[in-house]
């Protein structure tokens, strides 16, 4: 089985106001944790000897300060990854009450707050070139890292899987306000993070090199400051072997978050023995691509979606549900299939995490008229989901003053 591994972008937020709050550079002030410091499930790491491509677990800066990542090792089971999921959540709140804040999976923030770009030099040449895009980039995505033999297999694999990748937009839908606003979409941080020149769906490259040469035909535009700022829906990793899928919002849940790997890991494997078994990728132009992606922010799994067969709307629980079907006999094989169906029906039942925002809000507003319309509501009630199953990494002693954000 491929090992396979997520990172999760978290805010960090005043537990009382919901405010997102400008602290990353103080959490990580000597905090980076050794993978042996955390609990991880034996004979994970190294499985099937696909090689050492990330033996740390911890915590890291991102573009802004009111958000921060957590890494998981590689992992080849659900369960697994489960419990490094939680304990990533664990080990960046435990680092974010020692300062009198809290983490939480919200893929955009509900509460209205200036955000403030992490001092480095990179982000500083980002912020000039790109000016609104950068300043308003306060958006926290999940990224899932699947191992792959070569990248002659990675560019076969993100080929035959472009076609469907909105489908896993729809699942992890959990961005429907924006700064004090209700969009309208599911998953705004799909539109918000749009927004960069590379961003989205990408077309069929064939080949690695010619998967190279549309990189550097890119970075020779000077557009982008480099290839990290590459931002495909999927791309190759350019530190390990892994194709890295990014389009899934944060999820509320850590349940949800670890799902959503493994469905990604099946389409990693499906697409190979698709291509091993010379199965050519589904011709689709990006334009559809990028129509659905739009429709799956939009809708989630409340509407309709475009079925990623033919490309036209169909209710969103049955193209989640066909994605399941695809993806079924490696799902079975992995010991799989049942966990996804379970989970997509649980998911299709309950709602997705912009579902779970939105109940939090009409709860409030239910009541006396909050000032703050209920969206400090929303994101209470997100930190407690998100560390529901949190490992216990020992009692915190909250600073009695919350360390303010800076306002430069």
């Amino acid at each position: 089985m491929r090992t396979f591994g997520v990172e999760e972008e978290l805010l960090i937020v005043d537990p009382e106001s919901g405010e997102p709050l400008a602290l990353a550079d103080a959490l990580l002030a000597g905090h980076r944790v050794a993978a042996d410091d955390l609990p991880v499930e034996p004979d994970t790491h190294h499985a099937g000897n696909h090689g050492d491509y990330d033996d740390e677990m911890g915590l890291s800066a991102e573009l802004k300060l009111e958000q921060i990542e957590t890494q998981t090792r590689p992992c080849v089971d659900y369960g697994s990854l489960l419990e490094q999921i939680r304990a990533g959540r664990a080990l960046a709140d435990q680092a974010a009450r020692k300062h009198g804040a809290r983490v939480a999976a919200l893929a955009t923030s509900p509460v209205a707050s200036p955000s403030h770009t992490t001092p480095d030099p990179r982000y500083a040449r980002m912020l000039e070139r790109f000016g609104l895009t950068a300043q308003e980039q306060l958006t926290c995505g999940f990224h899932v890292h699947t191992y792959i033999e070569s990248p002659e297999e990675g560019v076969a694999v993100l080929d035959r899987t472009r076609d469907k990748l909105a489908v896993l937009t729809a699942l992890s839908a959990n961005s429907p306000f924006w700064n004090g606003v209700p969009t309208g979409f599911e998953s705004y941080r799909t539109q918000a993070w749009n927004r960069w020149p590379t961003a989205g769906p990408a077309g069929i490259y064939g080949t690695y090199p010619a998967y190279r040469r549309v990189v550097t035909r890119l970075l020779d535009t000077g557009v982008m400051l480099d290839e990290g700022m590459l931002y495909f829906d999927a791309r190759l990793s350019r530190n390990h072997p892994t194709v890295e899928v990014r389009v899934a919002d944060v999820c509320l849940r850590a349940e949800d978050a670890a799902l959503i790997a493994v469905l990604v890991r099946a389409l990693v494997e499906s697409a190979s023995r698709e291509w091993r078994d010379d199965v050519d990728p589904t011709p689709v132009p990006t334009v559809l691509l990028r129509m659905a992606s739009w429709q799956a922010s939009s809708e989630g799994l409340s509407g309709e979606l475009l079925d990623f067969g033919n490309f036209r709307p169909a209710p969103a629980a049955d193209v989640a549900r066909a994605l399941v079907d695809y993806l079924a006999p490696v799902l079975q094989e992995q010991g799989e299939l049942a966990l996804a169906r379970q989970g997509v029906e649980e998911i299709i039942a309950r709602g997705t995490g912009a579902a779970e925002q939105r109940r939090a809000r009409d709860k409030a507003l239910a009541g006396p008229p909050p000032e703050d319309m209920g969206f400090g509501a929303v994101v209470r009630q997100a930190v407690q989901v998100t560390m529901r199953g949190a490992l216990d990494l020992g009692d915190v002693e909250d600073t009695p003053e919350l360390l303010r954000v800076r306002q430069a």
